[in-house]
């Protein structure tokens, strides 16, 4: 009867993956968030991230500031940083067409990775926080990846109960659904846009800050992030929330339950490989609108 009992190995990377799905889901929901209302990919979404764990290095690993306040000042720079994207490059070319904007925000990337590799050189930096592994039965959780999980909840379900609970969460949907109307019935748009890349600037500063704890931090770990979170959130259908939190688990499930069977390497091939065969039979995405 040993085949009935579940290899403890593969439940271990069952459970990662679910840990990782939840880091996964924040970041896809920012963006989800920045496109479905602003109706722009920030392809150098990643790049904020990068810059939030450099600010929390540089506050706690290099001036001593104390952990917690170091990644609410990173939330807060990120949120700053946001709304300074959209104000200097988003916003003067958003009636231009979609390639002027990827474009754009591609060259964005490239700078703030020269930036940091500038400013910090291109060596791997962790802030030195060793968290201890917790111990159920034959099965070891990294404390720092279950603590990442958990905050990434609470925040989802944060900006959740903001959009569901308040004048301006329901202004930010109501403007999601339907741009034309919205304005026309006296809402500011430029303001809803600003608060939105606040938000989304706000969801990629608690990323870093989660991030930071189990990643050394370098010029290009935003490359790490950004092409997996890009893929979630077409596979779950730009724009929708809900596709992107259901896909950020599906494919961390493939990386995590693959690289058992597998390798690292290979489960990322596979879950690209997913990606392209789901844009063949549904490139709208699992809970995309077929326009």
């Amino acid at each position: 009867m040993d085949f009935l009992v579940p290899d403890i190995f593969l439940v271990e990377a069952i459970v990662n993956g679910i840990l990782l799905g939840g880091i996964l889901a924040l970041l896809a929901l920012g963006l989800n968030l920045i496109f479905g209302v602003i109706d722009v990919v920030w392809i150098s979404y990643a790049e904020l991230v990068m810059c939030g764990m450099y600010a929390i290095y540089w506050l706690y690993a290099v001036h001593g500031v104390p952990l917690p306040i170091a990644a609410v000042i990173a939330i807060v720079f990120v949120a700053i940083l946001g709304v300074l994207v959209h104000k200097l490059i988003i916003s003067p070319i958003l009636g231009s067409a979609p390639i002027n904007q990827l474009l754009a925000t591609g060259g964005l990337l490239f700078f703030l990775q020269s930036f940091a590799t500038l400013l910090f050189g291109a060596d791997f930096r962790n802030i030195g926080l060793r968290l201890p592994i917790i111990e159920v039965g034959d099965l070891f959780i990294s404390f720092a990846r279950l603590l990442a999980f958990g905050a990434a909840l609470l925040g989802m379900i944060g900006l959740w109960l903001f959009l569901k609970r308040t004048y301006v969460g329901t202004a930010i949907r109501a403007i999601a659904q339907d741009r034309e109307i919205m304005i026309l019935m006296g809402v500011d748009p430029k303001r809803v846009y600003l608060i939105t890349s606040a938000l989304g600037g706000g969801l990629a500063g608690l990323a870093s800050a989660l991030l930071v704890l189990q990643y050394d931090v370098h010029p290009f770990i935003g490359l790490s992030f950004g092409p997996i979170t890009f893929m979630i959130c077409v596979l779950g259908g730009l724009g929708s929330m809900i596709g992107g939190f259901v896909a950020a688990f599906i494919m961390s499930q493939i990386i995590s339950v693959g690289g058992f069977y597998t390798s690292i390497e290979l489960s990322y091939v596979l879950a690209f490989l997913l990606f392209i065969v789901m844009i063949f039979v549904r490139p709208q995405g699992l809970f995309g609108v077929k326009s």
